[in-house]
């Protein structure tokens, strides 16, 4: 398995992660034995870097990691976000204030079965408290032991500079791929210049970039898919003509368009680390497929250059306001 460095802090993941969030919401009923499964599989193959947080479920994503990692806990990097106020089991607000970022380490901690989280991560900016106080709050809690590694997700240039002076951060989660490509302007070369790495989720664009995407209304209702402003009406179609060229490539390639997409984001820096989800073995092996495969910097100016604008926001209106941009 191919290793990256995030930031200079010293943590050390595999290439590819595996990000959780759809074994326990949004994507299609849960499966927790094929879960499991998938995670064993994911280990045995050397992939180190797993991505929950205590909002998916909520909770139930941190309690099946627990579960299916507490035996390989020396051989994993897991990675959780706190961030959110959590009421009757949904999520209802923003909440970063240190008392509560606490409660939600002890939370995590207990559910993961573990003494320590390897890379903590504020999940959105809370407007309500300083970033400093942020930061400050994480910083304590590697001196304790209780974490390792610290991290921002969704957050603007600003705030990033304000919490690595704080306290330095190993990465960014931020959404990014070959359809979303908001951070290059100004929030990658940030990260480089103060030496952050870059953790992109939803690489494969919620699973559009795969090829196999419905239209919104064929999904059941409690799939994040049905809601999703690029998978809907005309934004559909026209967001088909992106998957149209990089399916192209794949073909000459004898690969796969989702391995087509990660191996564009691998190939734009060893300081990002993608993160598809997916419960299933063989989607993960598929995922892992594109660590084998090579861009030419002429295949990659062809992507660059063909590919059609995106259609569509990445997020309902409402979820877009927690964007810190």
């Amino acid at each position: 398995m191919q290793m990256r460095k995030l930031g200079k802090q010293g943590l050390t993941v595999s290439a590819l992660g595996l990000g959780c969030m759809g074994m326990s919401q949004s994507y299609g009923t849960p499966n927790d034995p094929q879960s499991i499964k998938t995670l064993h599989r994911a280990i045995e193959l050397g992939l180190t870097f797993f991505d929950t947080a205590e909002v998916y479920g909520p909770y139930r994503n941190e309690e099946l990691l627990g579960n299916a990692l507490k035996g390989y806990r020396h051989n994993v990097i897991i990675a959780t976000k706190f961030g959110f106020h959590i009421e009757d089991g949904k999520m209802a607000g923003l909440n970063s204030h240190p008392t509560h970022i606490r409660q939600a380490v002890e939370g995590s901690l207990r559910r993961l079965q573990t003494d320590h989280i390897d890379l903590l991560y504020q999940h959105r900016i809370d407007p309500a408290v300083p970033i400093e106080e942020v930061v400050g709050t994480m910083g304590l809690l590697v001196n304790e032991g209780k974490v390792r590694f610290i991290g921002l997700s969704e957050a603007g240039e600003d705030n990033i500079r304000r919490a690595h002076h704080i306290y330095p951060l190993s990465a960014l989660q931020s959404e990014y791929s070959i359809w979303e490509r908001n951070l290059e302007e100004g929030i990658i070369p940030l990260l480089r210049e103060l030496g952050i790495g870059l953790v992109p989720f939803s690489p494969l664009g919620r699973g559009f970039l795969t090829g196999n995407a419905k239209r919104a209304e064929e999904y059941p209702q409690g799939d994040y898919r049905k809601t999703d402003p690029r998978y809907q009406g005309k934004n559909y179609d026209d967001n088909m003509q992106v998957v149209s060229v990089i399916h192209q490539l794949a073909k000459a390639k004898n690969a796969t368009p989702a391995q087509i997409a990660l191996a564009w984001i691998l190939h734009k820096g060893e300081d990002l680390v993608a993160i598809p989800g997916t419960k299933q073995e063989k989607y993960l092996e598929e995922n892992l497929g594109a660590l084998t495969i090579h861009l030419t910097a002429q295949e990659m100016q062809q992507l660059d250059d063909t590919l059609p604008k995106t259609a569509g926001p990445r997020y309902p209106e409402k979820q877009m306001t927690y964007i810190d941009r």
